[in-house]
């Protein structure tokens, strides 16, 4: 990667431009410039892990199985975030499954090189420990979320966060995809958007959502939405 996409790198992603700069120099000549393209497996469930992603525009989602064959999406990963961290850092296999939801450029580094570097400086350590625990409380947010909020609280919380993750109104999703994150049926999301749309709050075409009105949706998601914007922006 040029001296120039690498500094691009660092003011692409927000955990890249917390680190100290002693810290970034350390790092950038492993960090290589990729693509991820839209539903892109990067890591399966238990499967080893030899790269760590720092999402630029791409937004990444990390997904739970259940027992009875459903996945749920657990945590929501984009420009300022980290994917495979503490997979890496810790158990060198993936907690969940890794799947591109919105193409994008992101940077990526040798797992094996961040873990030494983990291991190795101090100053590393603070805020990659600080990014594990803000996604450890993003993942447990979700799940109370999924028990206690209704499918259409959920539905405008995850349309906004998308939103954020993306920096774009205009989603690349359809309800079939929407349904798999929010582990309910098809038609139930169908139902959900058709009046979120008659109301304004969004406008569907085939193959895209988009937000039209993100106040309004925020008045109908559940406060779980503004705990994890206020958390992420706490980092």
């Amino acid at each position: 990667m040029s001296s120039s996409s690498r500094q691009s790198s660092r003011r692409a992603n927000r955990l890249l431009s917390a680190l100290q700069p002693d810290d970034f120099a350390h790092l950038e000549p492993h960090l290589e410039w990729v693509e991820l393209k839209k539903d892109t497996v990067l890591y399966e469930t238990n499967e080893g892990m030899p790269f760590v992603y720092f999402p630029h525009e791409a937004v990444v989602s990390l997904m739970t199985a259940l027992p009875d064959g459903r996945t749920v999406e657990t945590a929501v990963l984009g420009w300022e975030a980290m994917v495979g961290s503490a997979s890496t850092l810790v158990t060198r296999q993936s907690l969940g499954r890794y799947v591109v939801q919105t193409p994008g450029s992101a940077s990526r580094i040798d797992a094996g090189v961040l873990h030494r570097a983990f291991e190795e400086r101090l100053s590393l350590r603070d805020p990659l420990l600080r990014y594990e625990a803000a996604l450890l409380a993003e993942a447990l947010q979700t799940m109370a979320c999924t028990i206690a909020h209704d499918v259409e609280a959920r539905c405008c919380r995850w349309l906004l966060t998308m939103r954020d993750r993306a920096d774009q109104a205009s989603l690349p999703f359809t309800h079939e995809h929407l349904s798999r994150m929010l582990g309910v049926q098809r038609s139930t999301v169908s139902l959900v958007t058709c009046g979120l749309q008659s109301t304004g709050l969004i406008r569907q075409r085939r193959g895209a959502i988009t937000v039209t009105d993100g106040s309004g949706l925020e008045q109908i998601a559940c406060g779980c939405y503004a705990v994890a914007r206020q958390r992420s922006w706490q980092l």
